[in-house]
């Protein structure tokens, strides 16, 4: 008994009729190694997420948390979406690398502090306007201020810039009265600062040289820090 096998064996694959009469087979297109789909990865690893954070330090900085997504951001960096996330893993640790300072501003403070209580608003205001003016560090503090208003971690990020990293180790150093109150004053004119020149723009403070902003900030900075505070 035959099987099915053997009955086709001798069967001649489907093709097209020859000059004479013989059947040709029909000559199939060689088909080379599937080809993979690029992956977006540019330069690498780091290249890609230098790329990443680039682009999110500045949608952080000039749309705010809210508006900035993980696929806006890919698609500014020229990358997959998926890469973002197997860097970053969300949007918020996202945030957190791309507003992470690359200098520490309490490392300047000993410089802020050396001339003693005489001067310190002219020191602490050099010191706020060159953190500001730098596009390093300026972008990434932006970003903080403006997502802090919808997103508490950025908050909380923005209070420990400001009081832990830079006002509270200044007014303890000066030992003056009610520094809690000191620090939060000057906190004040810090973020008014950042808001009004940096942010919304507004003339003619947004083009005022720095150093008149330092020069009109620095007696405001001297009299909240070793002034005397009414009651």
């Amino acid at each position: 008994m035959n099987t099915i096998a053997d009955e086709f064996s001798g069967v001649k694959p489907p093709g097209r009729a020859g000059q004479d009469g013989d059947v040709v087979e029909e000559a199939r297109p060689h088909r080379g190694p599937a080809r993979r789909r690029p992956s977006g990865r540019r330069g690498g690893d780091s290249g890609t997420r230098d790329a990443v954070l680039t682009a999110a330090r500045r949608q952080f900085a000039v749309l705010g948390y809210d508006r900035t997504t993980m696929r806006s951001v890919a698609m500014e960096a020229g990358v997959d979406q998926k890469l973002v996330a197997y860097f970053f893993v969300s949007k918020q640790q996202l945030f957190v690398a791309a507003t992470e300072l690359p200098v520490d501003p309490a490392e300047a403070l000993p410089a802020v502090l050396a001339g003693g209580a005489e001067g310190t608003g002219e020191r602490l205001a050099a010191h706020v306007v060159g953190i500001l003016e730098d596009r390093r560090t300026g972008d990434r503090v932006t970003g903080l201020v403006r997502a802090a208003a919808s997103e508490p971690q950025a908050a909380q990020m923005v209070r420990d810039l400001l009081t832990d990293g830079i006002l509270v180790p200044v007014a303890n150093s000066l030992a003056v009265d009610r520094p809690a109150l000191r620090v939060a004053l000057v906190s004040s004119q810090m973020l008014g600062l950042l808001m009004a020149r940096y942010i919304m723009g507004i003339e003619p403070l947004a083009s005022l040289p720095a150093e008149d902003v330092q020069a009109l900030l620095a007696p405001t900075f001297q009299r909240y820090l070793i002034g005397e505070l009414t009651k």
